[in-house]
């Protein structure tokens, strides 16, 4: 969840590391902090986000080394006394943490005994006190310190490490939350992912869990806790600058809300044949004996991705025929799931970094099935983990409100879908390329969603901004889409909104609406319309406010609900991608015309690296 930053190099570490941290403030932002060495060990920090860290921190300061963080709280409320870095109590040695130390109170305990004080609530303070009282007792270098202090420790972690008695040496480790070394020329980035110092150098390696390195200017090693020497693998990065500034938008929401037409061409490029008639997706084409032997596939995943798989179990059943089931990952981690080697277990996040869905896909793979990645990060844990997967190559996504990763992430489960069909033989010559043509140009209509529904929908926010509650109805595929438009609306605007399927609403919510309470219908499903349009009566019988998506060629809703949002028509299949437009534009302007902050909503992070 929190975002760690760190340099060795010639250049002065400083603005290299409050820059980084400005990038990563998207991981958490309740606090931030750095620590440096220029004769002695320096530290300051902030309550508050990463810009008043910089106001308390002098131009005119330097060194070569040092270590940064910008927090999301879990251990002790956001303070001055709880942001990071922390030292042990000699002050000899600050650390950085990103992650949970489940033992923290047995070990702190300990120490307490033994004469240390504590001036935080984290957990972290304790790590670094381990790490300290190690390191003297055993009369060791501060890297053995580390290793025997991480073989006591219970939990995640990716730290980051200078000592004041060796200030030329900078030491991290990692184990379940993510930790990417920058190489340069004599220098040496840490991160929690590679934004802050994209623009020094592409070269990367990726730490593994239970990995410790050691780093000075010009020199690296990697050993394991146990203390195996490891080669190091140097990656090329394919990011780019641009792709994480806003450019000309306002903020990242509304940018990565912009981006969707492109990233789904990026998400289906090289993956559909050009007569239409094949859908190439590696992951699952080196494995079809396990889809086609397969009776059950399980979906894990969590928040928006959560719904994406929702949308996915309609498709995997509806076209390709094998039943699905969809857990949040949390839940299906703690409930002794029955998965067996037969079994495919689908694992979906943006970051690859999620936590609960990391934890999961180690279950599953311990219970023998295959276990199928799909997640925006190259090289994250969860696509190094998994070993099999697909990348839905969206670009980074930096608003903590996820947009472009959902469409994404919908757009890969349709191609698993339909390559699944195709292996089965449960879908027709004529219906896999008509689907397939209509996603290969989805991206165009939805560019006309976006260009034809952002007034409207500023408008409409202007009516709804003070409403304190909304209910969200859809039928079928567009039940979970209903969900996720109520999640956006929470997430960045803080007024409660439910989603519901819509035949569901006369079992309770119904009891909510009234003249002040707006209910959003997703009415484009052809099949199941006489029933939405009952549906629609019934809100408006009880003197609800409704807003219909409709498809364009709809000539009976706007008899009925005060508000009509045209979309174009689609394959049914196919609609979740151009239905959740209006709702993410929706939701945005709401919460800017409320004053929200809608790139780094309150209590929210980004990556969810703790369970």
């Amino acid at each position: 969840m929190c975002g760690i930053v760190a340099y060795n190099g010639d250049e002065n570490a400083i603005p290299i590391i409050i820059s980084g941290l400005k990038r990563l403030e998207y991981r958490g932002y309740d606090s931030a902090g750095i620590a440096y060495i220029n004769n002695k060990l320096n530290v300051i920090k902030k309550a508050g986000k990463v810009k008043e860290l910089k106001k308390n921190t002098p131009d005119n300061l330097f060194s070569n080394i040092g270590i940064g963080h910008t927090r999301w709280a879990t251990h002790g409320s956001p303070s001055n006394e709880n942001a990071h870095p922390h030292l042990s109590m000699d002050k000899k040695l600050a650390i950085i943490h990103n992650g949970i130390i489940e033992n923290y109170n047995v070990i702190k305990e300990g120490l307490q005994n033994r004469g240390y004080i504590f001036k935080s609530e984290t957990d972290t303070e304790v790590l670094i006190n381990l790490i300290e009282d190690v390191k003297k007792n055993e009369k060791i270098s501060l890297f053995k310190a580390v290793q025997l202090a991480l073989s006591q420790i219970v939990g995640a972690y990716a730290i980051a490490i200078i000592n004041l008695e060796d200030p030329d040496k900078l030491v991290v480790a990692k184990k379940g939350s993510p930790l990417l070394i920058g190489v340069g020329e004599n220098e040496f980035f840490v991160a929690s992912d590679p934004s802050p110092f994209i623009e020094y150098t592409k070269d990367v390696i990726y730490l593994n869990d239970n990995e410790i390195a050691e780093i000075s200017r010009n020199n690296l090693e990697i050993r394991t806790i146990s203390n195996e020497l490891k080669t190091t693998y140097i990656e090329k990065l394919t990011l780019e600058l641009s792709q994480i500034e806003k450019g000309n938008f306002e903020t990242f929401m509304l940018k990565e809300i912009y981006e969707q037409p492109k990233a789904i061409l990026e998400t289906l490029r090289g993956r559909i044949s050009p007569d239409f008639n094949f859908v190439k997706i590696r992951g699952l084409n080196e494995n079809t004996e396990a889809f086609k032997a397969t009776h059950k596939i399980t979906i894990i995943a969590c928040g928006t991705s959560w719904h994406a798989g929702l949308v996915g179990e309609y498709l995997i059943e509806g076209i390709a025929k094998i039943p699905v089931e969809v857990e949040y990952a949390s839940e299906f981690l703690y409930r002794d799931p029955l998965i067996s080697n037969k079994d495919i277990v689908i694992a979906i996040s943006q970051s690859g970094e999620t936590a609960d869905t990391l934890s999961a896909v180690n279950l599953a793979k311990k219970k023998g099935a295959l276990v199928y990645g799909i997640c925006n990060v190259v090289g994250s844990s969860i696509a190094r983990e998994t070993g099999v997967g697909t990348y839905t190559h969206a670009g980074p996504e930096i608003g903590v409100a996820s947009t472009k990763s959902f469409t994404s992430q919908v757009t890969v489960l349709i191609l698993i879908a339909l390559s699944i069909a195709k292996l089965k033989k449960t879908i027709s010559e004529s219906e896999f390329t008509s689907i397939t043509k209509e996603l290969f140009s989805i991206s165009n209509k939805i560019q006309l969603t976006l260009d034809n529904t952002s007034k409207q929908t500023q408008q409409l926010a202007k009516l709804y901004q003070d409403s304190k509650n909304f209910l969200y109805l859809g039928r079928g595929i567009s039940f979970p889409v209903a969900l996720e438009g109520a999640l956006k609306l929470k997430e960045i605007s803080y007024i409660h909104a439910e989603g519901y399927p819509a035949a569901e609403m006369k079992h309770g919510p119904i009891a909510l609406i009234d003249k002040d309470m707006p209910t959003i219908i997703i009415a484009t499903n052809k099949s199941k319309y006489e029933k939405i349009l009952a549906n629609a009566q019934e809100i408006k019988a009880r003197s609800g406010k409704l807003i219909a998506i409709v498809t364009d060629d709809d000539i009976n809703m706007n008899k009925i609900a005060d508000h009509i949002i045209k979309v174009p028509a689609t394959e049914h299949f196919l609609s979740p991608l151009i239905t959740t437009i209006p709702l993410q534009l929706l939701s945005y302007h709401i919460a800017k015309l409320r004053g929200c902050d809608v790139d780094q909503p309150r209590n929210l992070a980004k990556a969810v690296t703790v369970e």
